[in-house]
């Protein structure tokens, strides 16, 4: 379906960085914050799996174009939704990152399982572990931030944005 089909098309509700800029601005300093030291295949990675179950269009636009710009292929986009079907698709560290982004964005009953934590602190040491944790609650913020104001997903084009 193309836009122009679209007959259930939302217009943005705010704009927060126009409205609040000193947050908008906080906002962009924990993302460049949350981003070093981890490869940048992961951080899309992260990024996009968390706008999926956050159902952030404008994330999900945005993540994907930046992760096809990187040279991410369409298969491990496509198949990100099911990582755990397609394990030969993403290293045991990727899927340890996605597991834990998974239980970081959901936080069911309340807690991020052990198991979960401890399978990512295996891949990443103390320093690159605070870094992903940091990383995923940014996206989080930024999928509330998107959702919430809705975002119009589309206009978005790789190296627009820090």
């Amino acid at each position: 379906m193309t836009t122009q089909e679209n007959t259930h098309a939302h217009q943005p509700r705010l704009n927060l960085a126009q409205h609040a800029p000193e947050v908008y601005k906080a906002m962009l300093g924990l993302e460049m914050a949350a981003r070093k030291g981890l490869d940048p295949v992961l951080i899309e990675l992260v990024k996009i799996r968390a706008s999926q179950i956050n159902h952030c269009a404008f994330c999900l636009d945005m993540h994907t174009k930046d992760a096809r710009h990187n040279g991410e292929s369409e298969a491990r986009i496509y198949l990100l939704n099911a990582w755990e079907e397609a394990p030969g698709y993403y290293t045991e560290k990727e899927q340890a990152a996605l597991a834990l982004t998974e239980a970081v964005t959901v936080l069911t009953d309340g807690f991020v399982p052990d198991e979960v934590f401890q399978r990512a602190a295996e891949h990443f040491d103390e320093k690159e572990l605070s870094q992903l944790i940091s990383l995923i609650i940014a996206i989080n913020s930024w999928n509330r931030i998107a959702v919430t104001c809705r975002s119009v997903p589309g206009a978005y084009q790789p190296g627009t944005h820090a």
